[in-house]
């Protein structure tokens, strides 16, 4: 059983789901809780499977640009509007609904790969070992619902 670790974050955030039935395709908010769950088979020299400010600095930025943010599928006929109103405060999502899974995975994809880079770089004080894995996200939009994305 592998060791696993957690560093969560709050941001607010909005979206709205064009193809949703109900009042969910209006712009509408969350307070989102995004968990980083990694995990390694054994622990570093520290007793750590990696500390968490790695994690932070590794995400922090990006999950910034969400804070904020309304999320709309580029289809939605009002999304030209919103973003030349609110500029980067509207991020698109390609013919796609922004729906929390969505976001789950895309905060996946990022800090995947931005950990790879991390492992691949230059030394730190901060070291993180090639084995160290980014188990899955988990994003929170209410207090009594979440979305997660894992590979």
């Amino acid at each position: 059983m592998p060791f696993r670790v957690c560093k969560s974050f709050e941001i607010e955030n909005g979206h709205m789901l064009s193809k949703h039935p109900d009042k969910c395709r209006f712009p509408h908010g969350h307070t989102r809780k995004v968990e980083c769950i990694l995990s390694a088979d054994t622990l570093d020299s520290n007793q750590m499977v990696c500390d968490f400010k790695v994690v932070k600095g590794l995400i922090g930025d990006f999950l910034e640009t969400y804070d904020h943010a309304l999320c709309m599928n580029t289809d939605d006929p009002q999304f030209a509007h919103f973003k030349q109103v609110y500029g980067d405060r509207v991020i698109g999502f390609p013919h796609l609904d922004p729906t929390t899974e969505l976001l789950a995975q895309t905060i996946f994809e990022h800090l995947r790969a931005s950990l790879a880079e991390y492992v691949a770089g230059p030394p730190s004080s901060y070291p993180v070992r090639a084995s160290v894995r980014l188990e899955k996200i988990r994003v929170w939009e209410t207090s009594s619902s979440w979305a997660e994305y894992s590979e």
